[in-house]
C-alpha cells in the first residue's frame, strides 16, 4: 500500500520588540532572572487592562507582506479560555475572528521540486509563562507572559519532512534578516499537525499534533517517526489512531501521547471587550509597505545577477549576518562575486580550522574590502592577504596595521624584482641545474626563494614568468 503524508504547521514567532504586547515591560531579551520582568498587567492582577503595542501590529503586517498575505484593515482580539499554571489570567489574548493577515503563499524548493505552501492566516497573540520543574517542586516564571507572538498557520500542503524544514528555514531567514524576530533560544516554536492517507485518497487521515518543537532536526525526526507510526497502524493494525496531542522525546526519538486534541469549542472563544478593534488605514499601510525589507527571492535574484552561484546564495541567505557583510563590502566598491568567494571560501576555511562557523565571523566590512582591493590592484599577493586574514580572524589583528608591519606593501619596481631573481638563482644552483635538466618542479624551489625575499609583495604570476624567462634565456 502506498501512502501520502499530509502536514500542516502552526509556527509561533516571538517578535523583536522593546516591550510586551499589552504592557510596558521589556520584551523577549530583557529578563535576566525569573520573574524580574513582570507587572500587575502581565501577571494577571485583577482590574488591570491591556494596552496594545503599535509596533507589534507593524511587525505582524510586515511578516504578512513578506509571506504574500492579504492584510486585514480591520482586526480584532479574542479571549482563548483554558487553565494552566503558566497562564495567570486563565485565558490567552489572541485572534480568531479577524486575524491581521490571511491567504498568503510561500514557495519551497526541495529535491522533489518546487511547491506552493498556502498560508491560511497570521494572527497576533501573547505568550504564556514558563514552568520549571525540579524533583520535588514546580516553579512558574512569568517573564515570558505577554511577550508578543505571531502564529503562522499553513494549510495542510506539506508532503515531506524535507519540505517542512525548508519552509521553516526560509521563515527564519526572512524574519532574522528583516528584524522581525531573533528566531533563537526558543523564539521560534512549531506545532506539527500530521496525518497519513492512502495515495490518491481525497479525505484526510486521523490527525496528530506534535506540540511545541523548536529544533529543525528534532522536527524532521518527529515527522518521520510519526508518519511510520500512522502507516503501521493503517496497514498492520498495530494500534487505533485517535486525534490527539503528542510530545516528541529527543532521546528515544519517539512521540508520546499528552492529551486528546482540543477543538475550537473547548476554548470558548469570545471577543475581548477590553481591546478596541485595530483599523489599519491607507497611510499606515503605505508606511509599513515602504519599510518592508527586500524579499529573500528578490535578494537571491540580485545575487544571481552579480555572478554568485546558487550554492553560495543558499549559504548567504541562511546567515543574515554574512549576507549583510557581503552587501557592505560590495557597497565599498568590491566585486560581489569575488567578495562572496573571500567570505564563503577563505574566511569560512579559516573559521572551520578554528572550530568555528560562518556566523562567528566578526571581521569588519572596511577591513575585508581594504584587503580585497589590495589583491585586485596587485599591491598584495593572495598568500600575504591570506596571512593577514588569518591574523584578523584568529587573533583579532587590525588588517591594515598587520599588512604594514609585515612590509607587505613595500613598493617594488622591475629592477628590484630582477635583483631578487638573480639572488635566488645564485643561492639555489642545484635547483637551477635540475630545472635545466628538464625537471619542471625544480622551478618552484627558486620561485619560493623569490617570494620569501619579497615577503608577499609583487604579483606571483609576473615573478614566476620573469624567473622562467631568466632561466630559459
Amino acid at each position: 500500500m502506498n501512502f501520502e503524508l499530509v502536514i500542516g504547521l502552526e509556527t509561533h514567532v516571538e517578535l523583536n520588540t522593546e516591550s510586551k504586547i499589552f504592557c510596558s515591560c521589556g520584551g523577549h531579551s530583557s529578563p535576566k532572572e525569573p520573574n524580574d520582568c513582570v507587572c500587575p498587567a502581565c501577571c494577571g492582577m485583577p482590574g488591570m487592562l491591556p494596552v496594545m503595542n503599535k509596533r507589534v501590529v507593524e511587525l505582524a503586517a510586515t511578516a504578512g507582506l513578506m509571506l504574500n498575505c492579504e492584510i486585514n484593515r480591520y482586526t480584532t482580539f479574542d479571549k482563548k479560555n483554558y487553565y494552566y499554571p503558566d497562564l495567570p489570567c486563565a485565558y490567552q489574548i489572541t485572534q480568531l475572528n479577524h486575524p491581521i493577515c490571511v491567504n498568503g503563499c510561500v514557495k519551497v524548493k526541495t529535491s522533489n521540486g518546487e511547491r506552493d505552501i498556502r498560508i491560511k492566516q497570521i494572527h497576533m497573540e501573547e505568550d504564556a509563562g514558563k514552568l520549571v520543574h525540579s524533583s520535588s517542586s514546580s516553579f512558574v516564571d512569568f517573564n515570558r507572559t505577554s511577550v508578543p507572538l505571531i502564529e503562522i498557520v499553513t494549510q495542510p500542503d506539506f508532503r515531506s519532512a524535507e519540505e517542512v524544514v525548508t519552509y521553516l528555514g526560509k521563515l527564519k531567514s526572512m524574519f532574522v534578516s528583516s528584524g522581525i524576530s531573533e528566531c533563537e533560544e526558543g523564539a521560534m516554536r512549531c506545532d506539527v499537525n500530521i496525518s497519513v492517507r492512502e495515495e490518491g485518497a481525497e479525505e484526510f487521515g486521523v490527525r496528530t499534533e506534535i506540540k511545541n518543537m523548536s529544533s529543525f532536526e528534532a522536527i524532521e525526526r518527529a515527522i518521520k517517526y510519526e508518519a511510520q507510526r500512522h502507516m503501521d497502524a493503517i496497514e498492520f493494525s498495530t494500534e487505533e489512531l485517535v486525534q490527539e496531542t503528542r510530545r516528541f522525546d529527543d532521546v528515544s526519538g519517539k512521540t508520546f501521547a499528552m492529551r486528546n486534541k482540543e477543538t475550537e469549542a473547548d476554548y470558548r472563544y469570545f471577543p475581548d471587550p477590553n481591546l478596541m478593534p485595530i483599523v489599519i488605514d491607507d497611510e499606515w499601510l503605505e508606511q509599513i509597505k515602504a519599510n518592508k525589507p527586500v524579499a529573500l527571492d528578490e535578494k537571491a535574484e540580485e545575487y544571481l545577477a552579480q555572478g554568485i552561484s546558487d550554492k553560495e546564495i543558499a549559504m548567504l541567505l541562511s546567515e543574515h549576518k554574512i549576507a549583510k557583510l557581503l552587501d557592505e563590502v560590495v557597497a565599498l566598491g568590491c566585486n560581489a562575486k569575488d567578495a562572496a568567494a573571500w567570505i564563503l571560501t577563505d574566511c569560512a576555511g579559516i573559521l572551520r580550522k578554528a572550530g568555528l562557523k560562518l556566523k562567528d565571523l566578526s571581521i569588519k566590512a572596511e577591513s575585508l574590502s581594504y584587503l580585497i582591493k589590495l589583491v585586485e590592484s596587485s599591491k598584495l599577493n593572495r598568500g600575504a592577504a591570506k596571512k593577514a586574514l588569518i591574523a584578523a580572524i584568529e587573533n583579532g589583528a587590525d588588517i591594515e596595521k598587520f599588512v604594514e608591519d609585515n612590509g607587505f606593501l613595500k613598493e617594488i619596481d622591475d629592477s628590484f624584482i630582477e635583483a631578487v631573481i638573480e639572488k635566488a638563482i645564485e643561492s639555489n644552483p642545484q635547483a637551477v641545474a635540475d630545472y635545466k635538466a628538464g625537471k619542471e618542479k625544480a622551478l618552484m624551489a627558486i620561485f619560493g626563494a623569490c617570494m620569501k625575499e619579497l615577503k608577499g609583495s609583487g604579483d606571483p604570476a609576473v615573478i614566476r614568468t620573469k624567473l622562467a624567462e631568466k632561466l630559459n634565456g
